[in-house]
C-alpha cells in the first residue's frame, strides 16, 4: 500500500490579479458577474491542480454573493487556497478583493467556495494529497468545510424529501402570501 503524501495549504494558495477593463461591463456598467465567475474558476482550478499535481474538474460551486459591485479600472484580486479534502475532491476558498487606485478603496465584493475533483489520465477521480494544517486558521477552515459538506448533504436530501413526499394540496396555503397566481388546476 502507497504511503500517503501531505502536503500543507501554503503550497498551493494562489492569487490572480487582473485590470477591469470597459470590455468587462455589463449593461449596468458594472463589471459581469459572469466574467467574476469565470475568473474564480481559474484561480480555484490553479489552486487545486498545483495542491493534486494533476488535472481537475469544477463540481460545484456554493456561496456566490456579489457583496459590492466592481467597477472598471478596479484591479480584481482573488485569493485561493484548499481548505478541505476528501479522496479525491478539494474544497477551493476564494476571496475576491477590488481596489480602486483612484480613490485608495480596498473592497471584498465576494466569498466563494469551489469543489474541485482531480481526474487521472483514465478520466476517473483521482486521490489527493492529504492536507497539512499549520494554523489555527487552517484548522477553522478544514472544519467549517466537513459542517458545510454536512449541510449540504442534509439540504439535498431534505429537499429530495420534499420533492417526493410534497402534497401540493396540503401545502396551497404557502402560496397566500407569495407574489403569484395560480391558473394551473389541480
Amino acid at each position: 500500500m502507497a504511503e500517503e503524501i501531505y502536503k500543507t495549504v501554503s503550497h498551493s494558495k494562489t492569487t490572480i490579479s487582473e485590470l477591469m477593463i470597459p470590455a468587462y461591463a455589463n449593461f449596468g456598467g458594472k463589471i459581469h458577474g459572469g466574467l467574476l465567475l469565470s475568473l474564480m474558476d481559474k484561480v480555484a482550478y490553479a489552486c487545486a491542480a498545483k495542491h493534486c499535481s494533476g488535472y481537475c474538474v469544477t463540481v460545484s460551486i456554493e456561496g456566490v454573493e456579489f457583496l459590492q459591485p466592481v467597477e472598471v479600472g478596479e484591479m480584481v484580486t482573488m485569493f485561493a487556497s484548499v481548505n478541505y479534502v476528501g479522496n479525491s475532491s478539494m474544497f477551493i476558498g476564494i476571496k475576491v478583493i477590488a481596489e480602486n487606485f483612484h480613490t485608495g478603496t480596498v473592497k471584498h465584493t465576494n466569498t466563494s467556495y469551489f469543489t474541485m475533483v482531480c481526474k487521472g489520465d483514465d478520466g476517473k477521480p483521482r486521490k489527493v494529497p492529504a492536507l497539512i494544517l499549520e494554523t489555527r486558521e487552517e484548522v477553522r477552515r478544514f472544519l467549517e468545510a466537513i459542517k458545510r459538506k454536512e449541510l449540504r448533504q442534509s439540504y439535498k436530501m431534505e429537499l429530495d424529501n420534499a420533492k417526493t413526499n410534497l402534497a401540493v394540496d396540503n401545502e396551497l396555503d404557502k402560496l397566500l402570501t407569495e407574489r403569484c397566481k395560480i391558473t394551473a388546476i389541480l
